[in-house]
């Protein structure tokens, strides 16, 4: 592995993502697996859901 490479690798292992970046990450992830099996799930579909886990969420 070439220096830069390495010095990049080494940087984003320091990197915390920020709550909103996780979020995004995790919907972009069950978008992925779910549209695979199943193409009439959308991105839109996913948002709803995770909108309304999040509400139920606020509510227990």
């Amino acid at each position: 592995m070439n220096e830069p490479l390495r010095n990049l690798i080494e940087a984003a292992k320091k990197v915390q993502p920020s709550p909103s970046e996780i979020e995004v990450q995790r919907r972009s992830f069950a978008y992925g697996n779910t549209h695979f099996e199943n193409e009439m799930i959308t991105r839109e579909m996913i948002d709803r859901v995770a909108d309304e886990m999040a509400d139920k969420q606020k509510d227990d």
